[in-house]
């Protein structure tokens, strides 16, 4: 964490310095007649998203609850180890590490084949492949995820926090505005369900609005969007207990299959002594509702008793339990642009997360992917409204994460018809291999590592994907630990990819290193020249990496590189008092070398371009700096040259 940059300043350092002239502290006030950005609900997508936008000080972000607070239990609970990632980029992976329970392993039961009525264990295995992330999947209470969100936007520059008590009622877009860059399009209708103020209604106009507002979206619903697939025909009940069990995995996760009596996933909780229970409950009646069945935690425990026997369970105390209907379903766009001439249209209305998609529990997907896609729309929407790309960029949201949530949901039809199979004892020795591969697959996709976004404007094409093989254009940028040549810091090269709207150019040094008269040291020297393509994007004035940030990883030991001799753009005089950014070059870890980690050619080196939510955009020679230049060309807007020559 680096701060002190412009001047030396006191007390906690994750509080954002106020975003108000003078520095007076900020304070949240009612909700103002224009917003730049308005968020409808404050589940893990909302948050996200507003956690995002808070970082934008220049930016007016609200986000509006139906609810009266903050939620306290229950819910969701799984986070992907590429969750864990973005909340690194947020700064407060660690916080979850040590509240989490850690997912190590994962075991399967199913009928005694001598016993049908009995259940023994079939299956034991790791629950993450090794190397996969440097963070564990991990189990905490979605409450206390949205307290760590919370935190951060309050100490960010705008102190946000939600206004609660608001219920959506329309969101409507003057379409003669909508192409307008500075107006304020979407009229937006909220009513007041607080007791001071029931019935009040507030008009607020916003440039953009974005429904995270669950499964039965009220914003989804005046964009005229509907989710297609299966309808709500599972039926299952959740419940946090604390029980006395002589079942000898209780602190493992569990699939427990029973020959008659259904399912049970068995998810140990944070705090050493409470048990999640997801048990299935059968097919719902087409139109039906799980409150319609009349579900009470007693029959969610009878349930699980007959499904676990002969093992018994003595349930002390329920925390939390909910009774609830799935189906896997997906809106055919994440946006409000259906021209029904195929034309191009700024988009000005978003839906996220439940919005979106809805999963099986099986999946493990519903919290993670919703905070994936509004990981995806914040550092769009923040580089539209502060003027650094055109509003083309936001068109990619809905054709990136509409279809990573079509191809979850195909998945989570396959794992749930798998699981059911295994439950009806078609399971020979040559099924159950591929129900162990396939979990290792699942694995993949429950970890959230195997989205790939598909060629576009941020996205570049792989023609040189062999100098940088383990960097996979379109995936997350699979970290690998280095040294900080300045200090001799042990770290995760992807930490430096902060959830701060800025982009990366990570540039691999071939054998020669970072120092004149190397291909990296010359390089550099003309990205940090006049004529560098970088300096199209700079605004004057501005600090040369408040845009692109431009690293360098050596092949060389740490004490082995003269900082003193380092290029200007890998040491860079910023802020107001020209202090020096030390902290921008790395050599590779002698125990675990980034290059032979991530296929990087010695020889060659390369230029890996990594986008403002820790995806690779491209990846390009060493030395090729004009192909460089044209791909930012494609997603970045330069500044007016006439404000460059002056500046």
């Amino acid at each position: 964490m680096q701060y002190h940059l412009n001047g030396f300043r006191a007390g906690d350092p994750r509080v954002e310095r106020s975003a108000l002239k003078g520095g007076e502290e900020a304070k949240q006030g009612p909700l103002p007649k224009l917003v730049d950005v308005l968020i409808v609900g404050s589940g893990p997508a909302g948050l996200t998203l507003a956690t995002q936008l808070a970082a934008f000080g220049d930016i007016t972000t609200r986000i509006v609850e139906q609810k009266p607070g903050r939620m306290t239990v229950g819910q969701a609970d799984g986070v992907a180890c590429r969750s864990m990632e973005m909340f690194q980029a947020f700064g407060f992976a660690d916080r979850v590490e040590a509240e989490a329970y850690w997912v190590n392993e994962t075991v399967f039961w199913r009928p005694d084949a001598d016993d049908p009525s009995q259940i023994v264990r079939a299956d034991r295995i790791q629950d993450v492949e090794d190397g996969l992330s440097e963070f564990p999947h991990t189990i905490l209470s979605q409450a206390r995820i949205h307290d760590l969100f919370l935190e951060r936007m309050a100490a960010s520059a705008r102190r946000l926090e939600p206004d609660y008590s608001r219920r959506f009622v329309s969101a409507v877009v003057d379409e003669g505005l909508r192409e307008a860059a500075d107006a304020y399009p979407v009229s937006v209708t909220l009513e007041r369900t607080d007791d001071e103020h029931v019935g009040d209604v507030e008009e607020i106009r916003a440039r953009y609005v974005v429904g995270c507002d669950g499964a039965r979206s009220a914003v989804r619903s005046s964009i005229g969007l509907e989710p297609a697939g299966d309808s709500a025909n599972k039926l299952w009940g959740v419940m946090d207990v604390l029980a006395v069990t002589d079942f000898p995995d209780i602190r493992l996760k569990a699939a427990i299959q029973s020959a008659e009596h259904g399912s049970v996933l068995v998810i140990p909780r944070e705090g050493g002594y409470m048990v999640r229970l997801y048990t299935e409950l059968g097919e719902l009646a087409v139109g039906e509702r799980a409150r319609e069945r009349d579900v009470s935690p007693e029959q969610l425990i009878e349930t699980a008793q007959r499904i676990m026997a002969p093992y018994t369970l003595d349930v002390k105390e329920v925390a939390w339990w909910s009774a609830y209907e799935i189906g896997q379903r997906v809106c055919e766009r994440f946006d409000d642009t259906r021209p029904a001439d195929g034309s191009a249209r700024h988009p000005r209305r978003f839906i996220a997360g439940d919005a979106c998609h809805t999963h099986s529990p099986k999946a493990g997907q519903g919290m993670n992917v919703s905070m994936a896609d509004a990981f995806n729309l914040g550092w769009k929407l923040g580089a539209v409204l502060r003027g650094h790309s055109s509003p083309s960029i936001l068109a990619t949201y809905s054709d990136e994460r509409q279809a990573i949530a079509a191809e979850l949901i195909e998945f989570d039809r396959d794992m749930a018809a798998l699981f059911s199979a295994r439950a009806a004892g078609r399971d020979t020795d040559v099924e159950q291999a591929a129900f162990q591969a396939y979990f290792t697959k699942h694995g993949r996709y429950t970890a959230g590592v195997e989205t790939r976004y598909g060629r576009s404007s941020i996205v570049g094409a792989d023609d040189h994907q062999a100098l940088a093989a383990g960097f996979v254009v379109g995936t997350r940028l699979h970290s690998a630990p280095v040294v900080r040549v300045a200090d001799a810091k042990p770290m995760h090269l992807a930490h430096a990819v902060v959830a701060d709207g800025r982009w990366r150019v990570l540039a691999f040094a071939d054998r020669a290193g970072a120092t004149d008269p190397s291909p990296l040291h010359r390089v550099a020297q003309v990205l940090d020249s006049p004529a560098s393509p970088l300096r199209r994007f700079a605004a004057p004035g501005t600090d040369v990496d408040a845009l692109i940030d431009v690293r360098a990883v050596v092949q060389q030991p740490h004490r082995a590189v003269d900082v003193s001799q380092l290029p200007s753009i890998l040491m860079p005089a910023k802020g107001r008092l020209g202090l020096i950014d030390y902290e921008k070059v790395y050599c590779a870890d002698p125990s675990e070398d980034v290059f032979d980690m991530r296929g990087i050619d010695r020889d060659q080196g390369c230029l890996v371009v990594v986008r403002p939510d820790q995806h690779v955009g491209a990846i390009f020679p060493l030395d090729a700096v004009d192909q460089l230049g044209a791909f930012f060309d494609g997603c970045l807007t330069p500044v007016d040259e006439s404000a460059i020559s002056t500046a």
